[in-house]
């Protein structure tokens, strides 16, 4: 479980193909703090911590990423090279600073327009049609493993539906998202709360 708040950018330093494709990333943590086994939000995807190494304030750890997740999470987030938002799994007594996060993505979005607001950073991002239900304005919304509010909401004639949000130069800064522009893609995760509740709307009718 997490909360969509990024502690850290990390780095992805190698992909290898094995049964699964089993990445190494860079954290700048202390690798003792590291526990194998552990889970880590990478991207807004829980993977599982197989191997760690390094020196305090420049880790590495291993993760075994399946064809599964592969499928449908962005894939140049596992390639050499790509930056990764990370986040630990929340522990007992921290501070719920975002909202409730399983690391589980939903589907892939795509950034239509980024425009600049101020000094903060205005984003349209498009979702697919089943995630439709789920996005509402003034919502909760995981992109990259970042918690956001959403703004805006517009319903598409093709069943998809386009969400804005505004993102402030901090959290530009410390995670991912200062980096991304118009057709990158990224990986979405529902509100916990409006799965649920979409499911008891069905089971009612």
């Amino acid at each position: 479980m997490f909360t969509g708040i990024v502690t850290a950018i990390g780095k992805v330093l190698s992909n290898e193909a094995r049964g699964d494709t089993r990445l190494r990333i860079a954290a700048p943590w202390d690798p003792a703090r590291i526990d194998i086994g552990a889970s880590i939000a990478c991207s807004g995807v829980c993977l599982t911590v197989v191997e760690r190494g390094g020196e305090p304030g420049n880790a590495w750890f291993a993760v075994d990423v399946s064809d599964e997740t592969r499928a449908h999470t962005v894939a140049s987030n596992w390639e050499e090279g790509a930056p990764i938002n990370l986040e630990p799994a929340l522990k007992m007594g921290d501070e719920l600073g975002g909202h409730i996060v399983t690391g589980h993505v939903d589907a892939t979005g795509s950034i239509i327009s980024k425009t600049g607001v101020g000094d903060s950073t205005r984003f349209v991002i498009e979702a697919p049609q089943q995630l439709a239900a789920f996005i509402a304005p003034k919502g909760s919304i995981t992109v990259d493993g970042v918690s956001l509010t959403v703004n805006d909401v517009e319903d598409r004639a093709d069943g998809s539906v386009h969400f804005m949000l505004n993102i402030i130069p901090h959290t530009g800064a410390v995670t991912t998202l200062g980096r991304l522009d118009q057709g990158d893609s990224v990986n979405l995760e529902i509100d916990m709360m409006a799965r649920y509740l979409k499911r008891m709307q069905a089971l009612a009718n």
